[in-house]
């Protein structure tokens, strides 16, 4: 009787088995069969409307290169070696000599150029040398975190590796685009800036962006002044994992979370660079530095909303003021739209699990 028992324990046992097993492929099957779905929904949608064209036509990216016209058309980006990196400034005929100087370093290493002219003058940039290069569109008043959420959406600018938004008042003797990208690659980061130079920047915000001559890229900082308490214990912003709004490069993957991130109506875009690393494809903490073998002079000249030959200088103070109030109250915004998203989103979580991002700091 006992070895009859000793089977039948075996048989109920293995049946326990099967049946956990069965179960389990079960919830496997439902897992793909979920995520087939979804795939299907995701070429749905992104053929929505295109139901006419055959699948092989459809051309879903587009770039900012000129074309030729006609075949004998000389182009300089097929004939050198490109960078394969697009700059992209909002600029004004004040910064002329400056902007020669940025766009020249660019067009020297075969980089693409976009300007964004928010004064209207187009015409007068006509004699230098590049101008015919770059690509020029016009607004009247815009700030670059306009132009680049009309004018380059992912799918725009997805040939390029990397885009650099700037300001038009950095200075760039100490700069090389080239130089700077090989860094950038070899390091694995995803978000950058150059640092700036302490001892000729007039307008240096944050401590992270100043210029450590002892290092080739930094990620965070060691400080306890003031309010400011950084140490090895720090995960975000404004100890590590963050770069100024002045001068951001990106890789090509963390621009299309990024442009996502800018706001439509927001334009001055205050705020964004403290949600900067959570599009840095990964540890915020690793994937954002700041670059100081390649580095920059922050001019701190007011430019849009700034002093101007054809008005006196007690308006274009006014100007200024209501320029900064703007900005002050779009960033209350962004911050409220942070904390509002974070809260009615439930299946999100903070990757960095800062509890302090979640109030909207």
């Amino acid at each position: 009787m006992k070895p009859r028992s000793s089977y039948g324990f075996v048989a109920v046992f293995m049946a326990f088995v099967l049946i956990a097993t069965i179960k389990i492929q079960n919830e496997h099957l439902k897992i793909d069969l979920r995520a087939s779905q979804l795939r299907g929904q995701q070429q749905v949608t992104g053929r929505r409307g295109l139901e006419g064209l055959p699948r092989g036509i459809v051309e879903e990216t587009s770039d900012l290169e000129l074309k030729p016209l006609w075949e004998k058309s000389r182009s300089t980006k097929e004939d050198s070696d490109s960078c394969n990196a697009l700059l992209a400034m909002a600029v004004g005929i004040s910064q002329k000599q400056n902007v020669d100087r940025i766009v020249s370093k660019f067009m020297m290493e075969n980089c693409s150029a976009v300007l964004f002219h928010y004064d209207g003058n187009v015409d007068g940039w006509q004699d230098l040398s590049w101008n015919n290069k770059v690509i020029h569109i016009v607004a009247q008043n815009q700030t670059k975190w306009w132009f680049a959420k009309r004018f380059m959406h992912p799918d725009v600018v997805s040939t390029y590796d990397h885009i650099f938004l700037w300001d038009e008042d950095l200075g760039v003797d100490n700069f090389n685009p080239r130089r700077y990208l090989e860094i950038m690659l070899s390091e694995g980061l995803e978000i950058s800036q150059p640092a700036l130079d302490p001892n000729k920047s007039t307008d240096i915000h944050h401590r992270i962006t100043v210029r450590n001559q002892r290092r080739r890229v930094h990620r965070r900082i060691y400080s306890k002044h003031g309010s400011l308490n950084c140490s090895s214990a720090s995960k975000g912003p404004p100890c590590t994992g963050w770069v100024e709004g002045m001068a951001p490069v990106f890789s090509q993957a963390a621009w299309r979370c990024v442009w996502y991130l800018i706001q439509n109506d927001l334009i001055h875009g205050w705020g964004l660079d403290m949600k900067l690393g959570y599009c840095a494809q990964g540890d915020r903490t690793k994937k954002v530095g700041v670059i100081d073998k390649e580095y920059v002079v922050h001019q701190g000249i007011p430019t849009l909303g700034g002093p101007s030959p054809n008005k006196p200088p007690r308006r274009s103070l006014d100007m200024r003021t209501k320029v900064r109030r703007q900005s002050t109250a779009e960033l209350a915004k962004f911050k409220e739209r942070w904390n509002k998203a974070v809260q009615e989103d439930k299946k999100w979580r903070d990757p960095f699990d800062d509890l302090v991002s979640r109030r909207g700091r």
